[in-house]
């Protein structure tokens, strides 16, 4: 796989680069800021750009920002966003222009290179790599409205744990479920939100992105439940 990586601090962007090269990605650029970031992209025609949230000069949401026009760009780049913090307006204001192929996690929760390699595998595959607080953080606060009507409790379950972008067996681990089951809360998912004539990858992503477009109208929505059952 190749990437670009934009990230203004030197240490992390050679390190990150480094990390990354052991592992067997190519690396194609390292660049501190937006203009670098495009030129790069358009010279190497990587899989994935990795880009940071915030990048010179007014180190807010550069990194959005040129994630979004990269992709207008570029319709088969993978985007991954890394940051220090979660700004959920921003992660949506993402997701909604680049709603295939994309990603955002928390710097300081990569926990091992194999959760970036995933993460990198998802995006360039076009489907979704989200940190579980990147999904918290958009339904905070949101705990007294009314649930997802055409879902049970546990297909909730299933569905907040789909849009952090994992896997049946992830899913099955976390909750305990059998892959089978899991299977058929999915497709069950997937009936309630019309999405049955879509490819199985694309209705991953927009039962993921409904999801979580769902909270952020106040009339609807409903976190993931502790019902064991």
């Amino acid at each position: 796989m190749r990437v670009v990586l934009a990230e203004d601090s030197g240490i992390f962007r050679e390190g990150l680069s480094l990390l990354l090269q052991q592992a067997g990605v190519v690396v194609c650029a390292g660049v501190s800021n937006v203009p670098t970031l495009h030129q790069a992209v358009e010279e190497h025609r990587p899989e994935v750009a990795v880009i940071d949230v915030r990048l010179p000069p007014t180190f807010t949401d550069e990194g959005i920002r040129a994630a979004v026009g990269l992709r207008e760009f570029n319709p088969g780049l993978g985007i991954l966003v890394l940051s220090t913090q979660v700004d959920p307006t921003w992660a949506m204001a993402l997701l909604d222009a680049v709603p295939t192929g994309v990603g955002y996690l928390l710097k300081d929760r990569v926990a091992d290179v194999g959760t970036l390699l995933d993460a990198l595998r998802r995006v360039a595959a076009g489907g979704l790599a989200l940190d579980s607080h990147v999904v918290q953080a958009i339904l905070t606060g949101r705990a007294a409205r009314e649930p997802l009507t055409r879902l049970t409790s546990r297909e909730r379950d299933v569905l907040a744990l789909l849009a952090e972008g994992r896997s049946n067996l992830g899913i099955s681990d976390e909750l305990h479920l059998a892959t089978k089951t899991v299977e058929a809360h999915i497709a069950a998912i997937f009936r309630a939100f019309g999405l049955e004539t879509e490819t199985t990858e694309n209705r991953r992503v927009h039962a993921a992105l409904t999801y979580l477009r769902i909270y952020q109208n106040p009339q609807e929505g409903s976190g993931r439940s502790t019902d064991p059952h």
